[in-house]
């Protein structure tokens, strides 16, 4: 050939492999995908932050595997401390530093509504964070943006229905977060009993900075309650049942909100206060790795053995790694429907079009299900009872919604 012709060719192939390159989106290369997110790894949500570790983990058991279409997957996180303003600081550090072709797994409620406008701007998807409430699952205006957690205006509304079904007189008394993770809860509570006869007689707000919830834990048990309900996270929840227990307050029915039942947590609480802790109620959607019952699943055993080779230093007990390990599964499933001309735009309608029937972290019968106007991917849960050692299914399959 023709020396001069082989160089334009040569020239042109470089145009056009360089051509490619400058098209694909941020966070991709032919053999990898770069994720990001924020957890609280300090700070008053400190607890939640090995949702990270189970996610990294999980993350790398498939690339060891393969990976995705040929991609492996380069997942980091950041410690936010729980705090709105450090998430969006990180979440744009990640944008324009790292170049994330996705967030994803972030945690918290604030925390992910401060960071949706921006990373729409940005067109970056936001997939599977920790979050179930209705302000984020905004599929019009925000449609790449999505939670994992089921819906709390949803789990709000299963304690509603039980209650009214079991304790028609109950008189409500509600502690709850004063964002929309609290709010959310409380509405679909309350909208669940109306007109059935159990009545909110008391509610109390506390804010995620406050010192200490002992005060507003003594208002509600003037109100005369006989339930008490907790829209809490970890350390207010604790809180709580330490200040019934304090002040001699034995309600007949106490829920706890289900981000808040993690058995390490539930152990703390059931030390300081066996008397409130026996008997509650919340929701579950995931197996329990500590829970006999589970002691021969194959997915116990697969999470052993990632957080073995991948995670050594990771607790086997933290239900949080498990989560993780959900959400990193229900990103893998999505990224493989994308398909190998993967996109940003072609990530979001994978995850818009879902019907996933098993992940094997989910209890059974559990599914994730979406649609261009559904984003609460968890359809359906169980209603749990806490018997001071295990968590004990205690309902069939409820809708989450």
């Amino acid at each position: 050939m023709n020396p001069a012709v082989l160089a334009g060719a040569f020239l042109l192939l470089l145009t056009a492999t360089a051509g490619a390159a400058t098209g694909a989106d941020p966070g991709l290369t032919p053999t990898t995908i770069v994720l990001g997110g924020t957890v609280p790894l300090s700070g008053e949500a400190a607890a939640f932050g090995s949702v990270g570790s189970g996610a990294r983990a999980y993350f790398a058991y498939v690339n060891a595997k393969g990976g995705v279409n040929g991609r492996k997957i380069d997942y980091r996180y950041l410690d936010d401390g729980y705090d709105p303003a450090q998430t969006v600081q990180l979440t744009r550090q990640l944008v324009e530093q790292d170049k994330v072709f996705a967030v994803f797994n972030s945690v918290g409620t604030n925390n992910n509504l401060a960071i949706r406008p921006y990373l729409s701007a940005q067109k970056v998807p936001q997939l599977f964070v920790g979050d179930g409430s209705d302000a984020l699952a905004q599929p019009r205006k925000y449609p790449g943006t999505m939670g994992l957690l089921p819906s709390y205006r949803g789990e709000g509304a299963v304690y509603g229905r039980t209650i009214a079904k079991t304790r028609p007189k109950a008189k409500i008394a509600v502690l709850f977060e004063n964002n929309d993770l609290g709010k959310d809860m409380t509405r679909g509570l309350s909208r669940a009993i109306a007109g059935k006869g159990p009545r909110v007689v008391a509610s109390e707000p506390y804010e995620y900075t406050d010192p200490d919830v002992s005060s507003q834990i003594a208002t509600l048990k003037a109100s005369g309650a006989d339930t008490l309900v907790l829209f809490a996270t970890p350390k207010f929840m604790i809180q709580a049942v330490v200040a019934a227990h304090k002040l001699a307050w034995k309600p007949s029915t106490v829920v706890i909100a289900s981000v808040s039942i993690e058995p390490g947590i539930m152990s703390i609480a059931r030390v300081n206060a066996p008397e409130i802790t026996k008997g509650a109620l919340s929701i579950a959607f995931l197996k329990n790795p500590n829970d006999p019952v589970w002691a021969k699943d194959a997915a116990r055993a697969l999470y052993l053995q990632i957080l073995k080779k991948h995670a050594p230093g990771a607790k086997p007990s933290d239900v949080y790694n498990w989560y993780g390990m959900t959400a990193a599964w229900t990103m893998v499933e999505t990224l493989k429907r994308a398909g190998r001309n993967l996109t940003r735009a072609g990530l979001v309608k994978a995850a818009q079009k879902l019907d996933l029937r098993k992940n094997p972290f989910l209890l059974p019968g559990v599914t994730i299900r979406t649609t261009p106007t559904n984003y609460f991917p968890i359809a359906n849960i169980y209603l749990y009872r806490y018997d001071n050692k295990e968590w004990v299914r205690a309902s069939p399959l409820q809708p989450a919604r």
